[in-house]
């Protein structure tokens, strides 16, 4: 079953959050999730049933003197399944680095959290030819720090940074040829690749997502500001299920 998870980012207030919600349903044949920011936590704990609940960062540390930081613990007493960790915006915005993304990865895997752990490379990246090397970097640093097996229990999302937010989605055939690109990556460091869900992410739209939903090796959806937009987001989570 493919995984549709929205990342509200930095968007919402109490009376927009139950708009939204409205319009949202449970879909049969794929599994839905939204990731939102901790303050709306609470108020998610009452949202349409089959929906799942997720934050958009965790904390590394379990406890402790971290002013403004917040556990993986913490975020499962209300509810939360899912986690982003090492989104584009994170690494660039706030210095999350490679390994900071590892520990980030371990702290919700110990907390029965399950990290989606976000992989990209830059436009100038991919125009060298440096794609799988740098996807290759940073999914290594979460290997070194989870090791294989717990490796094979994380979601990976797959989001070119040159497509956040920019209108412009990655083509099918992109897509797929760095979806196998990572699933061969898992597979020949012992990772169970076949279990791992790959997530594609980058201006996924209504339009664009039955066709890139289609592509092998692509077992769902990182969905930014389309959903925020309940018809749109619901279309995308029905691609899905087709």
């Amino acid at each position: 079953m493919k995984l549709v998870a929205g990342n509200w980012k930095m968007n919402g207030s109490l009376a927009a959050n139950r708009a939204l919600l409205g319009g949202l349903a449970e879909v049969s044949g794929v599994e839905v999730a939204v990731c939102v920011p901790y303050p709306y936590l609470a108020q998610l704990q009452e949202r349409p049933a089959g929906l799942g609940l997720g934050a958009q960062d965790v904390s590394e540390y379990s406890a402790g003197a971290y002013t403004g930081e917040v556990s993986a613990s913490m975020l499962a007493e209300f509810g939360c399944r899912y986690v982003i960790v090492g989104h584009s915006e994170r690494r660039a915005l706030f210095a999350d680095d490679d390994a900071t993304v590892g520990r980030k990865a371990l702290s919700a895997l110990q907390a029965g959290l399950v990290p989606i752990v976000c992989v990209g490379e830059t436009l100038a990246e991919r125009e060298a030819g440096q794609v799988m090397s740098v996807l290759g970097r940073q999914l290594g640093a979460v290997l070194e720090v989870l090791g294989a097996a717990q490796l094979g229990r994380v979601v990976l999302a797959y989001e070119p940074v040159w497509a956040i937010g920019s209108g412009r989605s990655a083509s099918a055939a992109q897509v797929g040829e760095v979806h196998a690109g990572i699933r061969d990556w898992l597979g020949a460091r012992g990772v169970a690749a076949n279990a791992v869900r790959i997530l594609y992410g980058g201006s996924v739209k209504a339009d664009n997502a039955a066709e890139i939903f289609a592509v092998r090796h692509v077992d769902g959806g990182l969905i930014g500001g389309a959903s925020l937009i309940a018809p749109e987001f619901m279309a995308i989570c029905h691609a899905a299920v087709a």
